[in-house]
């Protein structure tokens, strides 16, 4: 029998996850506020239940599941991202006429996917985890059905996804066929006994394919805007984050741990995708005039951003990424939550344009607003500045100087789009009020995520020395 502590928190996403279905079945009670609640409620006992777990690392299930201060740290971020999006969801679902009982059941089978990546110590550990997740994540997309732009970005998410998983199915099965192992473990010691096997290296190349999708990196992201334009708003919310934290945190565990030896190999790639990603996200995005497509643009920006600490590959580029993927979180959130509350007469608007004066028809989400905006534009002295400072100190310490420069150079492309949205809200003639009252469960996220983003801001420290303690558990202290 296996050690079944270290999975508390899956287990009790699992159970919850099944309780909620019976209930919404037998009960035949669509009510989506008292589920969505119920669904905040599981992630909640499971945050408690992770953060009573201890450091580890521990190591369970014939090897294939492993809690370390690295798996702790991202699954909170992912527990806490899943949870805020339910909340955003309620009031958007009841407007629209989507109550279905279905919608935080699936939230929290994708939740559970997520911290099955992130806790996975083996490949077929890791693909259960993956497709767990990308299958939830497929319905949700399409989970307006009436809406063609929905069913598209559904379809289009699926095609392309499945593609991906068969790519890094694939690799896995190449590395299997000439490592002999599937557990990261023993994988490491064939990988650094000697020499790679060249099938070993394509192996991995198919993996980190497969995996640059799940983070929509550069030349991988083909279906961001899209996908992030059809789907439901909270939905897009929910995209924007935790699939994000999850799929880049296995992207490090993989690189570092079973492949560490091979960063020569993997470096020059995610290298490349980096710097493709910065590009990609900084320029396409300035012609954007929809805000969630733009969102879409961001998000790809701030990946190639995350993969320069991944790129350097130590525990103080590993530690950027954490820093930078908690002060992403609620920049996101926040952001998504004024997209949410933009309504007029109960119809949702996504242009930039309809955000015009919105400083005097509604200054303190403007204000919100333009704090979000400044720190994902990495204005100092706000905590998005911080985010990308430890990123960059990283790189240059590592003597990766081209890289530095090329994320300061995209950072400051990135800040006119940041920057033309405070514009348009403070400057332009105002268009006509966005409804009221905004549902007290955005404003709530609106008020905690600017709270934080200034919290981190005046003290940076305690994130920071976790975020250290977390990435020193994976890489060791070298």
């Amino acid at each position: 029998m296996p050690n079944l502590v270290p999975a508390l928190p899956e287990l009790i996403l699992a159970i919850g996850a099944m309780a909620l279905l019976m209930l919404g079945a037998f009960t035949r009670d669509d009510g989506i506020r008292r589920m969505g609640w119920y669904a905040v409620a599981v992630m909640a006992v499971a945050f408690l239940v992770l953060a009573g777990l201890g450091t580890g690392p521990v190591v369970t299930f014939n090897g294939m599941f492993i809690l370390d201060v690295f798996a702790v740290f991202t699954k909170s971020l992912i527990l806490l991202a899943a949870a805020v999006a339910v909340v955003m969801s309620m009031g958007f679902l009841e407007r629209e006429k989507l109550e279905r009982f279905e919608y935080p059941v699936v939230m929290l089978f994708a939740t559970l996917g997520m911290l099955m990546m992130v806790s996975a110590n083996d490949l077929i550990a890791l693909y259960l985890g993956l497709e767990l997740q990308s299958l939830s994540l497929y319905v949700l997309a399409a989970y307006q059905r009436d809406s063609a732009r929905g069913s598209e970005a559904g379809l289009k998410y699926f095609v392309l996804g499945a593609l991906a998983s068969g790519l890094l199915l694939y690799g896995a099965s190449l590395v299997y066929g000439f490592a002999g192992t599937t557990s990261f473990a023993p994988l490491a010691e064939a990988v650094g006994a000697g020499p790679a096997h060249t099938g070993v290296v394509v192996g991995l190349v198919f993996i980190l394919a497969g995996l640059a999708f799940k983070v929509s990196a550069v030349p991988f992201h083909m279906w961001t805007p899209d996908v992030y334009e059809g789907a439901p708003t909270p939905v897009t919310a929910f995209f924007a984050v935790a699939p994000k934290i999850a799929a880049l945190a296995l992207l490090v565990r993989v690189l570092t741990g079973p492949f560490g030896a091979l960063a020569a190999e993997w470096g020059q790639v995610v290298w490349l995708i980096s710097i493709g990603s910065m590009i990609v996200g900084a320029f396409a995005a300035i012609g954007q005039t929809n805000i969630k497509r733009l969102m879409a643009y961001s998000s790809i920006g701030h990946v190639g951003y995350a993969l320069i600490g991944l790129t350097v590959g130590d525990v103080v580029g590993v530690r950027g990424i954490l820093i930078y993927l908690a002060i992403y979180l609620f920049m996101n959130v926040g952001t998504f939550a004024v997209i949410l509350a933009m309504r007029h007469k109960g119809q949702m608007v996504e242009n930039i344009a309809d955000l015009g004066g919105l400083s005097r028809t509604h200054p303190m989400m403007a204000l919100a607003m333009a704090l979000f905006m400044f720190s994902m534009a990495g204005i100092p002295p706000l905590a998005g500045f911080w985010g990308k400072f430890y990123i960059f100190m990283a790189a240059i310490e590592a003597g990766l100087i081209g890289l530095a420069v090329v994320g300061v150079l995209t950072s400051v492309v990135a800040a006119f789009y940041y920057i033309r949205i405070v514009k348009v809200m403070y400057f332009d003639d105002p268009v006509e009020a966005f409804d009221r009252p905004i549902g007290r469960g955005l404003a709530t996220v609106m008020t905690v995520a600017a709270v934080v983003i200034v919290a981190l801001t005046v003290v940076p420290a305690p994130l920071v020395a976790s975020a250290g303690a977390a990435a020193a558990s994976l890489v060791g202290a070298g």
